[in-house]
């Protein structure tokens, strides 16, 4: 009888964080290794974030909270989905949890069951998949490439529904590619949703907030309303308001799926955090005005980065609408030889090259499900990204 579960072996580690651990791993052995794997900004959590945290200490707010959220942060989440998206909730229809990841988690183990089917558009962030066949469900991938803007059409996404449809999964801005919908695109899209009305909605807003130029941020049960019964959205803290070890994730949806969540959560976590919930009730509520300067940085980097990745033969990379990365399809590099007489064969083994001559650190585009191409997080400074751009265009450069 063997001890680890079946769910358990029908999911990976996460690649994304396995880079970042080999990145740490160079660095502490003194290796000049440039790391552009993690998914993380490099702006320091606000300091009135900060100074809430701290009087919640104080105040002694460091007992057990609802398992699923203070009500003090519930109602910051319930204004925020007003102001922000036009959309209204009640505090019962409300799950706080601890980061995004745990309330995709608790959402699709709550929900998908074994022969269910869940629509994941490619390239995908890595989690979802796995989550899904944690849960004994099946992903169905679609594949969306550059020549797409790297986002699903009405067609595919009708073609790709059956009877066993539980979930799409819908992430914009997207990570990896940072391709955004614009309230038309998703508009399409849903009025092939309303044609089946057993499929489900997760809209993953995690980089709302960070988008660039004229674009501008939508989500689906805004613009459907008719399918906001059948919608989970999903936000959280950690990018906009730089809190990623906060792990403060959080959604709206129908009362009984929110229910349902707060079950699982009940016999799994128990509540995030009390500390961290205070923190995030103070990012909600206070000023916002931060969030525009801090884009106008990732803006820069991000030129910066789509310029000199395209100055590279052989790599592709589009210009992304939101979040902070970049996704360039490298077709042009598969094939060629490395000074030390190596094919490289796929895109693992050019970010394998890039680690190992370059010292930059990326993740390859296997893991997102799509290939041959690779991600890179522009969260770092322009120094550093300059450095990184400059050690791939020498190192492309002594590819034949």
């Amino acid at each position: 009888m063997s001890l680890i579960s079946a769910a358990l072996g029908r999911i990976s580690p996460s690649p994304t964080l396995a880079m970042t651990s080999r990145t740490l791993e160079l660095k502490a052995q003194g290796i000049d290794v440039i790391g552009l794997a993690a998914g993380e900004p490099d702006f320091d959590t606000p300091d009135f974030v900060k100074d809430a945290a701290i009087a919640a200490i104080r105040a002694g707010k460091t007992k057990y909270t609802n398992v699923d959220g203070t009500a003090e942060l519930k109602a910051a989440i319930v204004a925020k989905f007003k102001r922000d998206n036009g959309l209204d909730y009640t505090p019962g229809q409300i799950s706080v949890n601890v980061g995004g990841k745990h309330t995709l988690f608790n959402a699709l183990v709550a929900t998908v069951e074994a022969g269910d089917e869940v629509i994941v558009p490619a390239p995908y962030w890595v989690s979802y998949p796995d989550i899904v066949q944690y849960c004994g469900g099946t992903p169905v991938f679609i594949a969306a490439g550059a020549d797409q803007g790297y986002k699903l059409t009405p067609a595919q996404l009708d073609a790709a529904i059956t009877s066993r449809t539980k979930w799409l999964i819908l992430n914009s801005p997207s990570n990896p590619t940072g391709a955004a919908y614009s309230a038309d695109e998703l508009k399409a899209l849903g009025e092939v949703l309303l044609r089946h009305p057993h499929v489900w909605v997760m809209a993953d807003d995690m980089y709302e907030h960070i988008t660039y130029g004229d674009f501008r941020f939508a989500t689906i049960a805004q613009v459907v309303p008719a399918l906001y019964e059948r919608t989970l959205t999903v936000n959280g803290c950690s990018k906009a308001y730089a809190m990623t070890g906060w792990r403060i994730g959080f959604a709206g949806g129908p009362v009984p799926l929110i229910k349902a969540m707060a079950k699982l959560q009940s016999q799994s976590t128990s509540n995030p955090c009390s500390i961290a919930q205070a923190a995030a009730v103070a990012a909600l509520n206070g000023p916002q005005d931060f969030l525009a300067e801090r884009n106008a940085a990732f803006l820069t980097r991000r030129d910066l980065v789509v310029r000199m990745l395209n100055d590279v033969e052989g790599i592709h990379c589009p210009t992304p609408d939101g979040a902070f990365y970049v996704y360039p399809d490298v077709s042009g590099l598969i094939g060629k030889a490395t000074p030390a007489g190596k094919t490289i064969a796929s895109d693992d083994e050019l970010i394998d090259y890039f680690l190992d001559e370059a010292r930059v650190a990326a993740v390859a585009g296997n893991a997102f499900g799509l290939s041959p191409a690779f991600r890179v997080s522009y969260a770092t400074s322009d120094a550093a990204l300059t450095e990184a751009c400059t050690r791939i265009q020498a190192a492309c450069a002594a590819l034949r």
